[in-house]
């Protein structure tokens, strides 16, 4: 029996529904499994927390995380009160970064059962590896003066070691699945960093002969994630162009409700960790309709980190098995409760 230890930060708004929803899935994975279980420990912290103690998580935080083999993050945010840029850095983002979590990934596919706003979407398929420490989200720069001569400056940083690892696990992961790798560029218009982004992504290329490789500008890649995202595999990018090809991935999809991530640390010195893309909605905050999808996939994407293929993929298969049941919260097109989606969910998986 393999038993894993997970640190659960539901977060903000409706990460209090949807990660409930989501462990529940999880435990009848368990069951169905029959060789794992799971040991979780749910932690407060959020802009509740804030308010209450100054603070997005304690002192000793990243210490009580680091014991854990995976952080299971509901969503953060609650701009009404605490203004993003601290909720943020003050919890999402000091645990990917004081973990080194250096890669996000992102999927992107046909989904049965949701409307794509494809007209005819090809049963697209496709991953996003965005390089998650550096790149545009840098925290160089600053701002001088005041008025008319005020001036905000901030710079990019590319790593030759931050490049490269986020393109051998591209190309790793390309082994798995159809064998291509689409690198996000904009050579032609940033005249440094994007220059020595395209010459690192030729020699990495180099060393996986038997994988196919592209490269586009990201103006025109953006365009083909609507218009022809079929061809895509896996598609590599910087921190800033992977953050908006995976909300166009999710936008293709029908609803960045289902989309999911994962921040990965490729060292194995500190724990990933797994988070819906939506966000904390508060606007839909305690109305039992908050969309559990993009939760449970990420559940998925857990699974998969820990190596247990094949209940990620009886898991996926039981997601898209509801949805094309019609068993759908109202953001894409149906009248059931988070529960209930969750619910179904799990009794598809105890059927197979």
């Amino acid at each position: 029996m393999k038993t894993y230890e997970i640190a659960v930060i539901p977060g903000d708004g409706i990460g209090g529904e949807v990660v409930p929803a989501a462990l529940d899935v999880l435990n009848a994975a368990a069951d169905v499994h029959g060789g794992l279980k799971w040991k979780f420990a749910s932690f407060p912290w959020n802009c509740d927390y804030y308010m209450e103690h100054g603070k997005m998580m304690p002192d000793d935080g990243l210490t009580i995380l680091q014991g854990f083999d995976a952080v299971f993050l509901g969503a953060v945010g609650d701009p009404s009160r605490v203004p993003d840029h601290v909720s943020l850095w003050g919890l999402l983002i000091k645990i990917r970064r004081s973990f080194e979590q250096s890669i996000n990934i992102r999927p992107a596919k046909f989904f049965k059962g949701l409307a794509s706003p494809l007209l005819n979407p090809k049963d697209f398929d496709l991953l996003v590896v965005r390089e998650n420490s550096e790149g545009e989200y840098s925290e160089i720069g600053g701002r001088i003066h005041q008025g008319e001569d005020q001036i905000a400056m901030q710079s990019s940083v590319f790593t030759r070691k931050g490049t490269e690892r986020a393109m051998r696990y591209a190309f790793e992961l390309a082994k798995t699945r159809k064998g291509h790798v689409t690198s996000a560029t904009k050579s032609n218009g940033i005249v440094h960093t994007m220059p020595f982004w395209d010459e690192v992504f030729r020699d990495v290329a180099a060393d996986y002969p038997d994988i196919r490789n592209s490269s586009y500008h990201i103006d025109a890649l953006s365009a083909f994630f609507v218009t022809r995202p079929q061809i895509f595999d896996v598609v590599v990018s910087s921190n800033l162009f992977g953050d908006i090809l995976s909300d166009i991935g999710a936008a293709v999809m029908g609803s960045i409700g289902v989309a999911p991530a994962a921040n990965i640390n490729t060292n194995g010195k500190y724990p990933s960790m797994f988070e819906p893309v939506h966000g904390s909605a508060p606007d839909i905050q305690g109305r039992g309709i908050a969309n559990p999808i993009g939760q449970i996939w990420t559940a998925k994407m857990m699974l998969d980190h820990f190596g247990e293929y094949e209940i990620a993929g009886k898991l996926l298969d039981a997601m898209e098995l509801v949805t094309a049941q019609g068993i759908k919260t109202p953001d894409i097109g149906g009248s059931s409760s988070t529960t209930e989606v969750a619910a179904a969910i799990c009794r598809e998986l105890k059927r197979m």
